[in-house]
């Protein structure tokens, strides 16, 4: 990575253990990583976050196993001609959690807040949707600005959940308090830090499907913490569990690991651009970002840190999927090289701050990088922040650079346009080339492969 995003990305492979039987068959508690961010699919940005909205909200689209793409609240979609609208058939007899009928005008409500509310997040997403048509009560239909081939994977997110528009009308911004969607389960009450507490809607359109009446998500930071309390029957569910700690869970029976490639990435990233904070020999000049990169031995840190368990890469789309660039594999380390960009720079030993979530393996992953970066000159030091206190710096400008993890999509666009397009929505250091923009609408599969033009992240 010589500027902007992708230094260290590596790609998640173990997601969760599960304890067996449960301590109660109605009632399923899940370990969380992180307090999840507003409750609102317009406002929410974390990894759990989304983890939780599974519960809560369906969307129009939904993915397999296999990234395909599945029916949901719509149940058949098809393309004009010119790829220019986009039909979809709904669901019959679906009603959100306060009853109110889910039909195309709820779809065109939504899919209009997203595009125009102050607090919307997905106005990037959707800036390429024209307008929003009600054909008939069950059909809807999205035209476009241009042709956009992303707005299915985008569909299938957050852009895709759907909120009763009445709840939408009582609350505005305030509806993360109590979210009101058409999901398996309904919003019951959330004390922050602690716990997310759902039960089984009766009334949901595939409600034979769901055996849990009650769910229960409680923040658990320290992995450890979290794996014994799976282990003592505390849990049913732990997320994320420590790569070292997984060979013990596969020698365990009372417990069951889930496991594969996932989306996900990490990334280390800069801030060039997102006020005073980016006045920095690293947020401004390219030589000592590359330095930087130079100084940064992916595999150490997978070997280090995630006992070998990850993948390392240097792209945000996994190797072996369609879209990966096999003409740009993950750089070596070269300290030497690292040195002499520092020297040619001008700057033999540049000073940044690295954000960090409390996490102990993302605190991890921050100290090998500190040490690694500090053989070649730099001179790193490490700030620990709460997750959605981190978000709410980044997303302020407030930090020279950060350690975060990106959830994946399985459109390749979703991985990329968020982060470098000029209006990004997760642009937090304001990185921006029109010519980037210009490939892809709002971003480009093909201007990555591992570097971007211009800056990088």
């Amino acid at each position: 990575m010589t500027r902007a995003r992708t230094l260290s990305a590596a790609l998640l492979v173990a997601g969760l253990a599960l304890a067996g039987p449960a301590a109660s068959a109605s009632t399923l508690r899940i370990a969380l990583q992180e307090d999840p961010d507003a409750l609102d699919p317009a406002q929410g940005v974390s990894f759990v976050g989304r983890v939780v909205f599974a519960g809560l909200c369906d969307k129009l689209i939904d993915i397999d196993q296999n990234l395909a793409y599945v029916p949901q609240l719509a149940t058949e979609w098809a393309w004009s001609a010119d790829n220019l609208a986009l039909t979809m058939r709904l669901r019959p007899g679906v009603v959100f959690h306060d009853g109110t009928p889910f039909d195309a005008a709820a779809v065109k409500s939504n899919i209009e807040r997203y595009k125009t509310a102050p607090e919307s997040k997905r106005k990037t997403e959707l800036k390429q949707v024209s307008a929003v048509e009600t054909v008939d009560p069950a059909t809807v239909r999205f035209v476009l600005s241009q042709p956009y081939a992303p707005l299915l994977g985008i569909l299938s997110d957050r852009a895709g959940m759907m909120i009763s528009p009445k709840a939408l009308a009582e609350q505005g911004d305030k509806i993360s308090n109590n979210l009101v969607c058409s999901g398996p389960y309904r919003f019951v009450e959330r004390v922050a830090q602690d716990r997310i507490v759902l039960e089984k809607f009766d009334r949901y359109w595939n409600a034979g499907a769901i055996h849990i009446d009650r769910a229960v998500y409680v923040t658990v930071p320290d992995q450890s913490v979290r794996l014994a309390n799976l282990k003592s029957g505390g849990l049913e569910i732990a997320e994320r569990i420590a790569p070292t700690d997984l060979d013990a869970v596969r020698g365990d029976p009372r417990l069951k690991l889930v496991e594969s490639p996932s989306l996900a990435y990490y990334n280390l990233f800069i801030n060039l651009n997102g006020g005073e904070r980016a006045n920095t020999p690293l947020g401004k000049n390219a030589k000592v970002r590359e330095a930087l990169e130079a100084a940064i031995d992916r595999s150490v840190i997978n070997q280090v840190v995630f006992n070998g368990e990850y993948i390392p890469s240097n792209q945000p789309v996994p190797p072996g999927s369609t879209y990966y660039a096999r003409d740009f594999p993950v750089p070596p380390r070269d300290l030497a090289k690292a040195k002499r960009l520092l020297a040619e720079a001008g700057v033999a030993h540049p000073a940044f701050t690295l954000l960090s979530t409390n996490a102990p393996i993302d605190l991890r992953v921050a100290e090998v990088i500190q040490s690694m970066a500090g053989e070649a000159g730099f001179e790193v030091k490490i700030q620990a922040n709460e997750a959605n206190t981190l978000v709410a710096a980044a997303s302020k400008g407030d930090f020279q650079s950060t350690i975060v993890i990106w959830s994946g999509r399985p459109d390749p666009d979703g991985n990329i346009s968020i982060w470098l397009a000029c209006d990004g929505f997760l642009n937090w250091g304001k990185y921006c080339d029109p010519k980037l923009d210009a490939l892809g609408g709002c971003g480009s599969v093909g201007a990555v492969h591992g570097r971007t033009p211009g800056d990088d992240q």
